[in-house]
């Protein structure tokens, strides 16, 4: 009996020191004292040997070892089980320190920053599918069936269907067709500015570009006037550019305004005063405007002869030339992160 108890004494004391560095040491610690050849398993074999006098106080002795060896296991592996937790939270995929400082796009700023100046006077944003039907993005706006921004030098058509125009299926070419939605889904007063990327088939080069960004604005209301569109515009153009920008208007043509005008504004590179930017005039187009054609609000269901509107819509690309001087438009999409690092203070 004496050596059992010692043996019980002995392995208790190695149970109350035990420690481990990771998890692995505590499986092993587990196998080394209670799996079915570990040493505890060991000391109740040795235990059947022991008279019937001594069994009762021996085997409370091994009982209560056991449980102590398994709390002691347990409490290990709950240790290091939280470790783990933690480490499983860790992302094995981020950069690591010092995480450089991220930036946005320069189209985003500019958008962001039209957006801002024209909810101050009480536009909201109104957005659509890029993927359009004929009647949203022509039909509606008063495009003639033979108008050339239908062929398909112009517009990249998905489904083109030769019986029934209006069933063509196509990439959106201005993002006019936002607002013959919601001049077909809401009553007057609309009052809505129309961001979004568009889709026209021309040649890539620093000028030009197959997709772009536009900002189109639309208003809607009973005896709404040119006077009001030039307001409007004046106010942005001084917003965006600085207060001693000036604009003009110039007589264009669209099919969906009447009267249309194009509108300029002061360089804002030399100020006036002529240069390569703006070709040496000392003004630079930015936007095409007008009154809304009633032909275009007949077809969206609003009563020409009770309300009138403008709309405008101008290409966030060449807004942002204009702030940022950037010169070949081609940098816009091609993610080079040299060109994007120096907006990070934007």
């Amino acid at each position: 009996m004496s050596t059992l108890r010692e043996h019980i004494e002995a392995l208790r004391n190695q149970i109350e020191a035990l420690t481990a560095n990771n998890a692995e040491e505590v499986e092993a610690l587990r196998i080394r004292f209670l799996s079915k050849k570990g040493e505890i398993t060991n000391l109740f074999n040795e235990f059947k040997t022991v008279s019937n006098d001594e069994k009762r106080e021996l085997g409370q002795l091994l009982n209560q070892l056991k449980n102590n060896t398994q709390e002691r296991i347990n409490h290990l592996r709950d240790t290091f089980a939280g470790v783990q937790r933690q480490a499983d939270k860790e992302d094995l995929t981020r950069t690591p320190e010092p995480i450089a400082l991220g930036t946005r796009h320069p189209l985003m700023i500019v958008r962001n920053e039209i957006i801002d100046i024209f909810s101050h006077i009480g536009f909201t944003v109104a957005e659509g599918p890029e993927v359009e039907d004929d009647w949203h993005v022509f039909s509606s706006l008063n495009f003639a069936p033979e108008h050339p921004a239908r062929d398909m030098q112009d517009t990249f058509f998905i489904e083109k269907d030769h019986d029934d125009v209006t069933k063509d299926v196509l990439l959106r070419t201005h993002t006019s067709s936002v607002q013959t939605r919601v001049m077909t889904s809401q009553k007057p007063p609309i009052r809505v500015l129309c961001p979004g990327r568009v889709y026209r088939n021309e040649a890539i080069s620093a000028r030009a570009h197959c997709f772009f960004h536009q900002v189109e604005g639309l208003y809607v209301d009973k005896n709404v006037s040119f006077a009001d569109l030039k307001q409007a515009l004046m106010y942005f153009a001084k917003e965006m550019f600085g207060d001693d920008t000036k604009i003009r208007l110039r007589p264009s043509y669209f099919p969906f305004t009447e009267p249309s005008a194009e509108m300029d504004i002061s360089c804002n590179i030399c100020r006036g005063e002529g240069c390569a930017f703006c070709k040496g005039s000392g003004w630079v187009e930015i936007l095409g405007c007008g009154m809304v054609d009633p032909n275009v609000l007949e077809a969206c269901g609003i009563d020409s002869k009770e309300y009138t509107g403008y709309a405008f819509g101008m290409g966030v690309e060449r807004i942002t030339n204009l702030k940022y001087r950037v010169k070949d438009l081609r940098l816009f999409s091609e993610n080079d992160i040299r060109f994007l690092q120096q907006f990070q203070s934007c």
